[in-house]
């Protein structure tokens, strides 16, 4: 397919806390590709979000992408981060993914979400409350949309309550939007329960980041068995850039798609 076709089936795309849409756009070049060649490119097209609320940049993109500014945040994480009530912050939340999506050219479906570290974290949320408020009965955070997968790029748990209503419950293992993420302690002991999402996630951990004991969580815990996707690699708190690293994670993406009938 061309790079004219609009038709081409959606994914969302949530950078990382202090990045840019701009930025995520240049990291997440290798796992796209071309039309032409390998990579997602000839299955999907890309739509990149920014976050809500301005910061400073995150210290690993400094050096190749510091001039890229402003950068965004989706949630709290530093004390010096600003307080906002959960609403307002669920609400900004989905304000710049509407925004996003409405602004898209493309006329395909929305199939699946794509995110990196806190981009991840949202992506992960955004399933769960997908299938939260089914159950509920309640009306969709965004109307008209059914995600059917999600790529978890380096994601931690727990799943963050997306609520701009101030109406519905937090259950239990599930944090609010306004809390500071690191400080979260409430951890489920097992993956059964209302904390646990179960549409199909592929997740894609470095092996050399800090951060994995998190991620492991996260898809253990969080996501229901069976319906996960695990890729590693030997790498750090970045995406993946080596032909071979890639080109596991486009299989496992395409390979999603394709169970779930979107290809």
């Amino acid at each position: 397919m061309s790079e004219e076709d609009l038709t081409l089936p959606r994914i969302l795309c949530l950078h990382g806390g202090g990045v840019n849409a701009q930025v995520f756009r240049l990291q997440c070049r290798a796992i796209i590709g071309t039309h032409g060649g390998k990579g997602l490119a000839p299955h999907f097209r890309f739509v990149f979000v920014d976050a809500p609320f301005i910061c400073p940049p995150h210290p690993a993109i400094v050096r190749v992408y510091g001039e890229y500014k402003p950068f965004y945040r989706w949630l709290r994480w530093q004390d010096d981060h600003e307080e906002i009530d959960p609403r307002e912050a669920a609400s900004q939340i989905l304000s710049q993914l509407k925004g996003a999506m409405d602004a898209d050219a493309g006329s395909g479906e929305w199939v699946g979400l794509l995110g990196f570290s806190q981009g991840a974290k949202i992506a992960a949320s955004l399933l769960w409350m997908q299938e939260r408020l089914m159950k509920l009965g309640k009306e969709p955070l965004l109307k008209g949309v059914e995600w059917r997968f999600g790529v978890l790029m380096a994601g931690s748990a727990p799943h963050v309550m997306l609520d701009p209503t101030g109406d519905l419950e937090i259950p239990r293992h599930v944090e609010r939007a306004d809390k500071l993420s690191l400080e979260f302690r409430d951890w489920p002991e097992s993956n059964e329960g209302e904390h646990v999402v179960t549409i199909p996630t592929l997740h894609v951990h470095g092996l050399q980041d800090p951060g994995i004991p998190r991620h492991r969580r996260l898809l253990e815990m969080y996501c229901q068995k069976g319906t996960t996707r695990l890729v590693e690699w030997d790498g750090d708190h970045r995406l993946p850039i080596k032909s071979q690293d890639v080109e596991i994670v486009v299989n496992k993406v395409v390979e999603m798609a394709w169970e779930m009938g979107v290809l």
